[in-house]
């Protein structure tokens, strides 16, 4: 749209197309993610001879470490995370890759999110050209690219009982980057929740950086990953305790002191002292950004849930690509029938007053009765009688339609602690499979943003005067159609004053 014609037949001046900027800054290949697979993307680009841009979040700040975002750090961040050039010094060391595409030309922004992307497509037609956007504690900006590489990872899933939401409870994922990225972990004995290739990796890594790992605690009868891992840590004096599940993390003012377990089938309680529980139950791809961007997924157990539909690392996005974690994780043993495994258990041995939502504190009870807010008030006599169940009778149970009734998964973790378990008892409660549970949407900004950089945009002159058409409001702007004509005079009289801002 030109934004210049006007009237009824004309195109609309007030439409944001053509008022957009131009990115701040322009690459032929952007990669979002400096682990293995993001830093050698970027490197074979340089080598290639393309600019490439390399953003990866870490260090991250100590603000988001306490939102747990991007990981599940659970409180266990000692205080050298608040020292930023002690933590780049630690990212660098622990990666050498980056180094490596530094020295080929790449240019490399560290603790620098991506917020989100866009391309123009269906719903979306404004944007000058493909974009991603970037933020880092003091401001936003936009990066144009030819290619986009998306290398985000992969995050804990957790699961909830009672006492989960306290200091000292936190991820597999996490416990690494604290051990291996930062050497910030403030634990001094650990229980590790899982038994497969994930937990008996995590295990090591714990024994390797000199904590003590108190047990790991499976939810089957058997350990789940390998036998040599297994004989490995049992070699060691750790044991892998089977057909348990956790009760109640009890603890103090400083987060976990005791984990109570009860055996599945019912039985006699059993305590472990320790500092930290770690869950390492399963892993999820992180495909938020590619969510964002529109591009298609789908949902494959054996690739660890909702994963971009790729043609090898390409997506269904021209010039948009996916590859380590985020394409899809082999999950062996620890596929989504496993977490259903410990779901089911958990919600056997807990109460239902135990929180699913930590940030919006919505219990499994409110969860799965659909019931309000608490600060709502009292509910009343027919939202009593709404539940999970009466739902379903309408249609499709769906994540998305559950968030709005209940809050659960609204908070500023942006549900990187509550996506997955949400999604299981949704599963569990209804007999729904768990691939037909719809994955709940996601919107930008996918990293939570400090409010001074949020504002920190300038609107041209053009975007400013057409903003009231834009805000929608029916009661509040007069309709592009009336503007200029006999009926706008009407509009004015009927609302007062001159509605344009």
């Amino acid at each position: 749209m030109d934004g210049e014609a006007s009237g009824p037949l004309g195109r609309d001046p007030h439409s944001i197309a053509g008022k957009l900027a131009r990115p701040d800054r322009r690459f032929d290949v952007v990669v979002i993610g400096a682990g293995p697979a993001g830093a050698k993307a970027a490197l074979d680009a340089a080598l290639d001879g393309s600019s490439v841009l390399l953003v990866d979040e870490n260090p991250v700040s100590p603000g988001l470490i306490g939102l747990d975002v991007p990981l599940y750090y659970g409180g266990r961040a000692t205080g050298a995370v608040q020292n930023p050039g002690r933590m780049l010094e630690q990212v660098f060391g622990a990666n050498p890759l980056i180094a490596a595409a530094f020295e080929a030309g790449v240019e490399v922004a560290l603790a620098t999110s991506a917020w989100g992307a866009y391309i123009n497509g269906p719903g979306l037609n404004a944007i000058p050209e493909p974009v991603v956007g970037l933020a880092d504690e003091q401001s936003a900006w936009t990066c144009g690219f030819r290619r986009l590489v998306v290398a985000a990872g992969a995050r804990d899933i957790a699961l909830a009982f009672k006492g989960w939401d306290q200091p000292g409870v936190m991820g597999a994922q996490a416990l690494h980057a604290l051990l291996a990225r930062y050497d910030a972990f403030a634990g001094r004995r650990v229980v590790i929740l899982g038994s497969g290739a994930l937990a008996l990796k995590t295990a090591l890594d714990a024994l390797r950086a000199g904590v003590d790992v108190a047990a790991l605690v499976e939810v089957r009868d058997r350990p789940q990953g390998p036998k040599a891992l297994v004989d490995r840590l049992v070699g060691a004096g750790v044991p892998v305790l089977t057909g348990l599940v956790p009760i109640e993390a009890l603890g103090g003012v400083s987060g976990v002191e005791t984990l109570v377990l009860g055996p599945v089938g019912g039985g006699a309680p059993v305590e472990i002292l320790c500092d930290t529980v770690c869950q390492a139950i399963g892993l999820a791809p992180a495909i938020e950004l590619l969510a964002v961007l529109g591009a298609q997924l789908t949902f494959d157990p054996s690739r660890g849930g909702h994963v971009p539909v790729l043609d090898g690392s390409a997506s269904s996005l021209h010039g948009v690509f996916a590859v380590g974690d985020c394409a899809g994780i082999a999950v062996g043993e620890e596929g989504p029938a496993y977490g259903l495994d410990w779901m089911r258990a958990l919600i056997g041995v807990g109460e239902p007053s135990v929180l699913v939502c930590q940030c919006e504190e919505v219990s499994r009870s409110a969860l799965i009765g659909v019931e309000q807010p608490a600060y709502l008030g009292p509910l009343s006599d027919a939202l009593r009688r709404r539940s999970l169940n009466t739902l379903a009778r309408e249609g499709p149970i769906n994540p998305d339609q559950i968030k709005r009734l209940t809050r659960a998964c609204m908070g500023p973790c942006q549900a990187r602690r509550c996506r997955e378990q949400v999604a299981m008892t949704l599963c569990i409660a209804t007999g729904t499979p768990l691939g037909e549970i719809p994955l709940a949407s996601y919107r930008a900004p996918v990293r939570p943003l400090p409010l001074k950089v949020l504002a920190d945009w300038s609107e041209g002159a053009a975007m400013t005067a057409g903003w009231d058409v834009w805000f929608g409001i029916a009661s509040q702007w007069i309709p592009y159609r009336d503007i200029g004509g006999p009926r706008e005079a009407m509009h004015i009289a009927a609302l007062g004053g001159d509605m344009h801002m």
